[in-house]
Protein backbone atom coordinates (compact mmCIF):
# COMPACT_ATOMS: atom_id res chain seq x y z
CA UNK A 1 0.00 0.00 0.00
CA UNK A 2 1.51 3.56 -0.88
CA UNK A 3 2.16 5.54 1.59
CA UNK A 4 1.81 8.60 0.14
CA UNK A 5 -1.91 8.18 -1.23
CA UNK A 6 -2.90 4.92 0.70
CA UNK A 7 -6.32 3.61 -0.99
CA UNK A 8 -8.33 3.42 2.63
CA UNK A 9 -7.77 7.56 3.48
CA UNK A 10 -10.93 8.58 4.99
CA UNK A 11 -13.43 10.46 2.71
CA UNK A 12 -12.96 13.24 5.35
CA UNK A 13 -9.23 13.30 4.91
CA UNK A 14 -9.44 13.07 1.71
CA UNK A 15 -11.87 15.91 1.05
CA UNK A 16 -9.54 18.09 3.34
CA UNK A 17 -6.17 17.14 1.26
CA UNK A 18 -7.94 17.92 -1.97
CA UNK A 19 -9.91 20.87 -1.25
CA UNK A 20 -10.09 24.07 0.42
CA UNK A 21 -9.93 22.46 3.81
CA UNK A 22 -6.42 22.18 3.69
CA UNK A 23 -6.84 25.88 4.13
CA UNK A 24 -8.88 25.71 7.10
CA UNK A 25 -7.46 26.06 11.17
CA UNK A 26 -10.23 23.92 12.11
CA UNK A 27 -9.33 21.27 10.11
CA UNK A 28 -5.58 20.58 12.49
CA UNK A 29 -8.23 18.67 14.71
CA UNK A 30 -9.26 16.36 12.51
CA UNK A 31 -5.79 15.23 10.77
CA UNK A 32 -3.64 15.40 14.23
CA UNK A 33 -6.53 12.41 14.91
CA UNK A 34 -5.64 10.52 12.06
CA UNK A 35 -2.05 11.01 12.42
CA UNK A 36 -2.71 9.36 16.12
CA UNK A 37 -4.47 6.69 14.29
CA UNK A 38 -1.57 5.86 11.96
CA UNK A 39 0.42 5.99 14.92
CA UNK A 40 -1.75 2.85 16.99
CA UNK A 41 -2.39 0.57 13.62
CA UNK A 42 0.67 1.34 11.80
CA UNK A 43 -0.50 2.46 8.78
CA UNK A 44 1.28 5.61 7.29
CA UNK A 45 -0.42 8.24 5.39
CA UNK A 46 2.40 10.66 4.27
CA UNK A 47 0.51 13.52 2.14
CA UNK A 48 -1.94 13.89 4.86
CA UNK A 49 0.84 14.49 7.57
CA UNK A 50 2.56 17.16 4.92
CA UNK A 51 -0.96 18.99 5.12
CA UNK A 52 -0.86 18.94 8.60
CA UNK A 53 2.75 20.61 8.52
CA UNK A 54 1.64 22.90 6.23
CA UNK A 55 -1.55 23.94 8.36
CA UNK A 56 0.99 24.19 11.00
CA UNK A 57 2.99 26.97 8.97
CA UNK A 58 -0.11 29.21 8.58
CA UNK A 59 -1.12 28.38 11.85
CA UNK A 60 1.81 28.31 14.31
CA UNK A 61 0.02 29.04 17.73
CA UNK A 62 -1.53 25.72 17.04
CA UNK A 63 1.78 23.80 16.72
CA UNK A 64 1.98 20.57 19.22
CA UNK A 65 5.50 19.31 18.86
CA UNK A 66 5.03 15.83 19.83
CA UNK A 67 2.98 16.02 16.53
CA UNK A 68 5.77 16.92 14.63
CA UNK A 69 8.33 14.25 15.75
CA UNK A 70 5.46 11.71 15.35
CA UNK A 71 5.01 12.94 11.93
CA UNK A 72 8.87 12.63 11.28
CA UNK A 73 9.08 9.49 12.77
CA UNK A 74 6.36 7.97 11.27
CA UNK A 75 8.12 9.08 7.48
CA UNK A 76 11.33 7.34 9.09
CA UNK A 77 9.76 4.02 8.46
CA UNK A 78 9.34 4.40 5.08
CA UNK A 79 13.30 4.54 4.44
CA UNK A 80 14.80 4.65 1.93
CA UNK A 81 12.51 7.29 0.67
CA UNK A 82 12.29 10.72 0.21
CA UNK A 83 9.70 11.43 2.70
CA UNK A 84 11.48 12.47 5.38
CA UNK A 85 13.12 15.04 3.85
CA UNK A 86 9.90 16.27 2.43
CA UNK A 87 8.50 16.88 5.81
CA UNK A 88 11.64 18.47 7.25
CA UNK A 89 11.20 21.08 4.06
CA UNK A 90 7.98 22.22 5.86
CA UNK A 91 9.69 22.98 9.15
CA UNK A 92 10.86 26.48 9.99
CA UNK A 93 14.56 26.94 10.39
CA UNK A 94 14.26 27.19 13.70
CA UNK A 95 12.88 23.81 14.06
CA UNK A 96 15.53 22.17 12.11
CA UNK A 97 18.43 24.10 14.25
CA UNK A 98 19.26 23.90 18.20
CA UNK A 99 21.18 26.78 18.31
CA UNK A 100 18.61 28.98 15.50
CA UNK A 101 15.98 27.84 18.29
CA UNK A 102 17.69 29.06 21.14
CA UNK A 103 18.14 32.86 19.45
CA UNK A 104 14.23 32.52 18.85
CA UNK A 105 13.62 33.83 22.32
CA UNK A 106 11.19 31.20 23.19
CA UNK A 107 9.35 30.88 20.02
CA UNK A 108 10.50 27.51 18.86
CA UNK A 109 10.84 25.43 21.74
CA UNK A 110 14.73 24.41 22.12
CA UNK A 111 13.63 20.76 23.19
CA UNK A 112 11.93 20.08 19.82
CA UNK A 113 14.69 21.92 17.36
CA UNK A 114 16.91 18.93 19.52
CA UNK A 115 14.25 16.34 19.02
CA UNK A 116 14.21 17.27 15.63
CA UNK A 117 18.00 17.15 15.21
CA UNK A 118 18.10 14.17 16.76
CA UNK A 119 15.85 12.44 14.30
CA UNK A 120 17.01 13.63 11.58
CA UNK A 121 20.28 11.97 12.42
CA UNK A 122 18.31 8.54 12.89
CA UNK A 123 16.84 9.00 9.29
CA UNK A 124 20.56 9.79 7.99
CA UNK A 125 21.88 6.03 9.24
CA UNK A 126 18.65 4.48 7.52
CA UNK A 127 19.35 6.29 4.57
CA UNK A 128 22.80 5.37 4.47
CA UNK A 129 22.04 1.67 5.72
CA UNK A 130 24.44 2.10 8.52
CA UNK A 131 21.98 -0.22 10.42
CA UNK A 132 24.38 -1.26 13.53
CA UNK A 133 24.87 2.35 13.98
CA UNK A 134 21.57 2.83 13.99
CA UNK A 135 20.40 0.40 17.08
CA UNK A 136 23.33 1.69 18.78
CA UNK A 137 22.35 5.20 18.94
CA UNK A 138 19.13 3.94 19.24
CA UNK A 139 20.76 2.42 22.70
CA UNK A 140 22.77 5.11 23.51
CA UNK A 141 19.84 7.74 24.75
CA UNK A 142 16.73 7.15 26.27
CA UNK A 143 15.36 10.03 24.31
CA UNK A 144 15.22 7.97 21.58
CA UNK A 145 12.60 5.87 22.88
CA UNK A 146 10.82 8.97 24.11
CA UNK A 147 10.72 10.19 20.63
CA UNK A 148 9.16 6.67 18.96
CA UNK A 149 7.50 5.52 21.79
CA UNK A 150 3.60 6.99 20.45
CA UNK A 151 4.95 4.85 16.94
CA UNK A 152 3.17 1.13 17.76
CA UNK A 153 6.13 -1.50 16.79
CA UNK A 154 8.65 1.53 15.42
CA UNK A 155 11.33 -1.27 16.26
CA UNK A 156 9.38 -3.83 14.48
CA UNK A 157 8.27 -1.69 11.39
CA UNK A 158 12.48 -0.62 10.64
CA UNK A 159 13.18 -4.53 11.13
CA UNK A 160 11.12 -5.28 8.50
CA UNK A 161 12.39 -2.48 6.06
CA UNK A 162 16.08 -3.64 6.41
CA UNK A 163 15.30 -6.76 5.87
CA UNK A 164 13.29 -6.04 2.80
CA UNK A 165 16.38 -4.47 1.56
CA UNK A 166 18.80 -7.58 2.27
CA UNK A 167 16.77 -9.49 0.56
CA UNK A 168 16.84 -7.63 -2.37
CA UNK A 169 20.42 -7.66 -2.27
CA UNK A 170 21.60 -10.84 -1.37
CA UNK A 171 20.69 -14.93 -1.36
CA UNK A 172 22.95 -15.52 1.56
CA UNK A 173 23.89 -14.01 4.44
CA UNK A 174 25.61 -14.59 8.09
CA UNK A 175 23.27 -14.91 11.19
CA UNK A 176 26.18 -13.03 12.77
CA UNK A 177 25.54 -9.64 10.02
CA UNK A 178 21.84 -9.83 10.62
CA UNK A 179 22.66 -9.72 14.38
CA UNK A 180 24.33 -6.22 14.18
CA UNK A 181 21.83 -4.76 10.97
CA UNK A 182 18.81 -6.08 12.88
CA UNK A 183 19.91 -5.05 16.36
CA UNK A 184 18.86 -8.40 17.68
CA UNK A 185 20.05 -11.44 19.80
CA UNK A 186 21.45 -14.40 17.42
CA UNK A 187 18.27 -16.24 18.63
CA UNK A 188 15.91 -13.47 17.99
CA UNK A 189 17.17 -13.06 14.66
CA UNK A 190 16.66 -16.68 13.66
CA UNK A 191 12.94 -16.37 15.36
CA UNK A 192 12.86 -12.70 12.96
CA UNK A 193 14.27 -14.31 9.70
CA UNK A 194 12.38 -17.63 9.66
CA UNK A 195 9.08 -16.54 11.46
CA UNK A 196 8.48 -13.23 10.20
CA UNK A 197 10.98 -12.94 6.85
CA UNK A 198 9.72 -16.74 5.37
CA UNK A 199 13.45 -17.37 5.09
CA UNK A 200 15.01 -20.29 5.86
CA UNK A 201 18.29 -22.11 7.75
CA UNK A 202 19.41 -25.27 6.59
CA UNK A 203 20.20 -27.15 8.46
CA UNK A 204 18.52 -26.29 11.77
CA UNK A 205 21.65 -24.35 13.56
CA UNK A 206 23.09 -23.24 10.52
CA UNK A 207 25.17 -19.57 10.58
CA UNK A 208 23.87 -18.93 7.14
CA UNK A 209 20.52 -17.54 6.08
CA UNK A 210 18.79 -18.61 2.79
CA UNK A 211 16.71 -15.82 0.98
CA UNK A 212 14.31 -16.67 -1.77
CA UNK A 213 14.99 -15.29 -5.05
CA UNK A 214 13.11 -12.60 -6.16
CA UNK A 215 12.92 -10.33 -9.00
CA UNK A 216 15.82 -8.07 -6.96
CA UNK A 217 18.04 -10.55 -6.10
CA UNK A 218 17.90 -12.87 -8.81
CA UNK A 219 21.48 -13.17 -11.35
CA UNK A 220 20.86 -11.73 -14.24
CA UNK A 221 22.97 -12.74 -17.50
CA UNK A 222 24.33 -9.54 -18.87
CA UNK A 223 24.90 -8.80 -22.17
CA UNK A 224 27.07 -6.66 -24.17
CA UNK A 225 26.12 -5.36 -28.06
CA UNK A 226 28.32 -3.06 -29.95
CA UNK A 227 26.35 -1.80 -33.17
CA UNK A 228 29.69 -1.79 -35.36
CA UNK A 229 28.55 -1.80 -39.22
CA UNK A 230 30.69 -2.84 -42.07
CA UNK A 231 30.75 1.65 -43.17
CA UNK A 232 32.79 2.15 -39.85
CA UNK A 233 35.06 -0.36 -40.70
CA UNK A 234 35.16 1.01 -44.27
CA UNK A 235 36.25 4.15 -42.95
CA UNK A 236 38.95 2.93 -40.50
CA UNK A 237 40.60 1.27 -43.52
CA UNK A 238 40.27 4.64 -45.65
CA UNK A 239 41.92 6.82 -43.31
CA UNK A 240 44.82 4.26 -41.74
CA UNK A 241 45.46 4.40 -45.77
CA UNK A 242 45.26 8.33 -45.77
CA UNK A 243 47.72 8.51 -42.98
CA UNK A 244 50.16 6.23 -44.72
CA UNK A 245 50.18 8.04 -47.69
Amino acid sequence: MSCEDPSDRPEQISAIINGLERYNPEAVGHLEAYLTQQCEDRSCDCNANRTLLKLYQLNPDRIKDEIITNILVKAMTQFPSPQFNQAMHLLSPAVANPAAAAASNGAVSTELAEAVAKLRALNGLLEGAQFARFWATMDSDDLYADLTTDIDGFEEMVRVRIAQLVSHAFREVQVSLLEQWLGLSEDAVRKFATGTCGWKIEPVGSATVQIPQNAENEAKKSEIREDVNIEMFARVIRRSWEEVA
